[in-house]
C-alpha cells in the first residue's frame, strides 16, 4: 500500500481561498502562493506521486495561535494544492477524509495520504 507523509504550510482560510474577478470566481493571489508552497514541500519533501486509486487522507491541523478557527474550513485549499501538484489526479479521489486539531500550536498540517485497501 502506498502512503504518503508530509508537512505542509498552514493554509489560507476557504473564505479567503475565493475571489471575484470580472463575474468569475477565480484562485485568490494567497491561494496561488499556497499552492506554489505546496509544491516546493512536496519536491523538498520527496512527496511526488500520482496516485489513481481511491485514498484515504489523514490531517493533523497545528494552530498557529490560539485564536478559534473552523477545522473544516482547512480543507479546500490543501486538497486543491496536492491535486494541483499531481499527488493525485483529484479530489474525487478521496472515500476517507480525517482532520483533528494537534494538541499543540506550530501553523502547519501534518497530511497522510493512504490508497484505500479492498
Amino acid at each position: 500500500m502506498e502512503v504518503i507523509e508530509i508537512t505542509l504550510p498552514w493554509p489560507p482560510s476557504v473564505n479567503t481561498y475565493w475571489r471575484m474577478f470580472k463575474n468569475r470566481m477565480i484562485i485568490s493571489k494567497e491561494g496561488r502562493e499556497y499552492r506554489v508552497a505546496v509544491q516546493e514541500q512536496i519536491l523538498l519533501q520527496k512527496a511526488a506521486h500520482h496516485l489513481i486509486k481511491p485514498l484515504v487522507v489523514e490531517i493533523e491541523a497545528w494552530r498557529p495561535d490560539k485564536r478559534r478557527r473552523d477545522l473544516d474550513n482547512l480543507l479546500k485549499a490543501v486538497l486543491d494544492s496536492l491535486a494541483h501538484s499531481g499527488v493525485y489526479q483529484d479530489d474525487s479521489q478521496i472515500v476517507d477524509l480525517r482532520i483533528y486539531w494537534a494538541d499543540e500550536q506550530g501553523g502547519m498540517l501534518k497530511v497522510k495520504i493512504m490508497e484505500k485497501t479492498a
